[in-house]
């Protein structure tokens, strides 16, 4: 018979347990994987859809900071596919500061750069969390 301490242990509550999981999620690989890509993916639209405003309201927009624009765009898409492998976080990281190098083209750019350096330190914390 076991211990009634036993029992009544919650693997979530206690992570510490041999073999149970951190988390109460059932692959939590896969759901940090999804918040990666999904993070990058919504970060490649923002930036392909401000192309426009930018130049409207911003003006001046050069053609370096809109081709900085789209290869951004690109290597954020191609990562967002690429989130099962173990590089992938540290090149999304490189793709924030790529962004926050980028408002020396355009000051939009910078506050882009802010804006999405910081959602991509929460979802590092958020893997961080989830994964141990």
């Amino acid at each position: 018979m076991s211990a009634p301490d036993e029992d009544r242990r919650d693997p979530v509550a206690d992570p510490g347990a041999p073999g149970e999981r951190r988390s109460g999620l059932r692959n939590p690989d896969k759901a940090v994987r999804g918040l990666g890509a999904g993070t990058l993916a919504l970060e490649a639209l923002v930036l392909l859809l401000a192309i426009q405003p930018i130049r409207v309201v911003g003006g001046d927009l050069s053609g370096a900071a809109i081709a900085a624009i789209v290869a951004l765009a690109v290597v954020c898409v191609v990562l967002a596919g690429r989130m099962g492998r173990p590089w992938a976080w540290q090149a999304g990281t490189a793709v924030q500061g790529l962004l926050l190098l980028s408002g020396l083209l355009h000051w939009s750019l910078l506050a882009l750069g802010i804006i999405f350096g910081l959602v991509w330190a929460y979802a590092l914390h958020v893997r961080r969390v989830i994964l141990g």
